[in-house]
């Protein structure tokens, strides 16, 4: 049997694909009531309900941006022989990059080497700029999985980051997007199969959550829906033809992709 995606999170906001129509739900962990518009932009519960099992997850949201960080595990720096660093390192995954729950992962034919990486998400819940670190639970909707899945021998030859980390389908996240989640403490792991790859907590982070927020609000506006991918932990490693890879973080749930090269 196929690895499947799977929905941790108590109460969580999903996109879904219904009898042909697409809109965003909210999970209570039995059912998936319809929102009446969009999360991000104050769409609430209407009175039409599906069950889960008769969906197929999307994406749980369609950012404009993807904005993630490199060397955020203290234990990851430590396995990549890098010095901590004294500020988040930026890099930016295009919105063509996300794909959803289930979806296939498409290696490259420029890349013999692609690799996964398990990641908290961030999904910010409105217009986001200039916030102090005090005030940016308040930017946020919730908490999702993400695979910054990366060209890694293609990161190496460039030195930046655009191409190896760009790729169409480079950047599954889902399955939901968690609420009232707290973020400090959570683990987050890769499987491989069913071979466990990576597993930290996010209390390893070098920078927080909320830290992490207000310092790219400075940057740049986040919009609502744009998502923030924090940081990896030590033991990211290569994928082949036919592998499954899952990422699960603690309170959200599984995100599960298979990974093909097409002839």
């Amino acid at each position: 049997m196929p690895v499947k995606s799977i929905i941790k999170a108590k109460k969580a906001i999903v996109r879904f694909s219904h009898q042909g129509r697409v809109g965003y739900g909210l999970y209570n962990g039995k059912t998936i009531t319809r929102l009446q518009g969009s999360p991000f932009s104050g769409g609430k519960p209407g009175k039409s309900t599906v069950a889960l099992s008769k969906v197929r997850l999307l994406a749980p949201c369609r950012p404009s941006k993807v904005v993630a960080v490199g060397l955020n595990y203290k234990a990851h720096a430590k396995e990549m022989k890098k010095a901590l660093p004294d500020e988040p390192m930026l890099f930016i995954k295009p919105s063509t990059s996300v794909i959803g729950p289930d979806e296939p992962i498409i290696m490259p034919p420029q890349s013999n080497r692609v690799d996964y990486e398990a990641e908290l998400a961030v999904v910010i819940g409105r217009a986001c700029r200039q916030v102090d670190a005090s005030q940016a639970g308040d930017y946020i909707l919730g908490y999702c999985c993400l695979n910054d899945v990366t060209a890694r021998d293609l990161q190496a030859k460039d030195v930046q980051f655009t191409r190896a980390k760009g790729f169409d389908t480079f950047c599954p996240i889902g399955p939901a997007i968690a609420l009232d989640l707290n973020p400090d403490n959570l683990m987050v792991s890769s499987k491989v199969g069913a071979k466990l790859r990576q597993k930290s907590r996010t209390n390893d982070l070098i920078f927080s959550v909320a830290e992490l927020v207000s310092f790219i609000s400075q940057v740049m506006t986040l919009r609502p829906g744009d998502v923030i991918a924090t940081g990896t932990p030590a033991g990211v490693g290569p994928l082949a033809p036919g592998d499954t890879v899952s990422i699960e973080v603690q309170g959200v749930g599984v995100l599960s992709n298979p990974v093909v090269r097409p002839a």
